[in-house]
């Protein structure tokens, strides 16, 4: 999500300086292919209308040039186009994906109002989806959230049915297209509603003002994560200490987790090894809705640490969630390499992989996301 407000947050900028923006949706896959539907490229027209500035990506690379090329004639007529992308084996000059999946991308022009409107809920921590109907000429759009709408695709009956559809897609949490009658009725062969959910960032709280942390919060800033460094000790929590960090508490742990908001995709990482934190903050977290909770510390630590947290009554199935000692086996040795390590373990929990080498597994290398994750329209 974080690439996806930053993209969002650009075209948003280059449209208010006067600039027009053509922006390609991936709006359908199939087999492996390299983003999810969503994923999103941006071409900026230049001061004399020409195509300039690229931001973001449909497919890391494989059919760039050709989304890049639609891109631009789109911003010459202003015409919303579609395109698919396979695997070229006929023509070798033709663009494909060379992983052997298919996208189909959707290519219209910016609307400053729209992207308006998904940057302030998003701004505002508010779950936000755009419903755009995939036909020729202008798109229509309509911005929802849980209990509010704008826009309109054309009748009041269609818009009824986008909205059902839409917030069914919004609860989950997953972009993808709904297929409806024109008018809104049951046939599912006359209209493609594109359906793009963004979220607010996921939160990553990480414990402990200490050297792992620094490169830690530099990394989870990095991934995209809402970013929280909490100590106790005014002396080592501070800014200037931890400059990755959205934000720098200063209080006992246990106490800010009581009450902050955490919920299934919050990613808690315990990094003092001190009981006298430890303990108090792994009883909440462990009890409470965070999707990942994980302690960092030696072996005997953590044995340590699971027989003060029984003692304190957290049960073997709260016990169960923790991750300890957090991170996965890379043989890191220094903060930075330490970071790396629980970087991936957190990766890899959240999109469903094994953290072994890929030489050694079979299937797609791209997993499908962890239901919690939240995939945004440029994700």
């Amino acid at each position: 999500m974080a690439e996806g407000a930053a993209v969002l947050g650009a075209v948003h900028d280059r449209l208010r300086r006067g600039r027009r923006v053509a922006v390609a949706a991936v709006v359908r896959t199939d087999g492996s292919a390299p983003r999810a539907v969503g994923a999103c490229l941006a071409l900026v027209a230049g001061p004399d209308g020409t195509p300039g500035e690229v931001l973001g990506s449909v497919s890391g690379g494989c059919v760039e040039s050709a989304v890049h090329e639609l891109a631009g004639e789109v911003l010459a007529d202003g015409r919303a186009r579609r395109a698919v992308y396979g695997t070229a084996r006929d023509d070798p000059f033709a663009p494909g994906l060379t992983c052997g999946g298919t996208i189909e991308v959707h290519v219209a022009l910016a609307d400053g109002d729209v992207l308006g409107e998904v940057l302030t809920a998003v701004a505002d921590r508010r779950p936000v989806a755009v419903a755009t109907a995939l036909t020729p000429g202008p798109a229509r759009q309509v911005v929802l959230d849980a209990v509010r709408h704008s826009g309109s695709l054309g009748s009041a009956r269609l818009d009824a049915a986008v909205l059902d559809a839409a917030r069914g897609r919004l609860r989950a949490g997953t972009s993808g297209l709904v297929r409806l009658g024109a008018d809104g009725g049951q046939r599912a062969d006359d209209l493609e509603v594109l359906v793009e959910v963004f979220a607010p960032a996921p939160r990553w709280i990480v414990v402990g003002a200490v050297d792992v942390a620094a490169a830690l919060t530099r990394l989870a800033a990095f991934l995209g994560f809402h970013v929280t460094l909490c100590d106790a000790r005014p002396a080592f929590a501070t800014a200037a200490r931890f400059p990755d960090a959205h934000e720098v508490v200063v209080d006992w742990p246990h106490r800010y987790l009581e009450r902050t908001t955490v919920d299934a995709s919050t990613v808690l990482t315990v990094l003092t090894h001190d009981p006298k934190f430890d303990v108090p903050l792994l009883q909440v977290a462990l009890r409470g809705r965070a999707g990942l909770v994980g302690a960092m510390g030696s072996r005997r630590t953590h044995a340590d640490r699971l027989e003060r947290l029984r003692e304190v009554g957290v049960t073997e199935d709260d016990l169960a969630r923790l991750r300890s000692p957090v991170g996965l086996d890379l043989g890191a040795r220094t903060p930075e390499e330490t970071a790396v390590s629980i970087a991936a373990e957190v990766v890899a929990a959240r999109g469903g992989g094994t953290g072994r080498p890929l030489r050694e597994t079979r299937g797609r290398i791209h997993h499908e996301q962890f239901a919690a994750v939240v995939a945004g329209v440029c994700a």
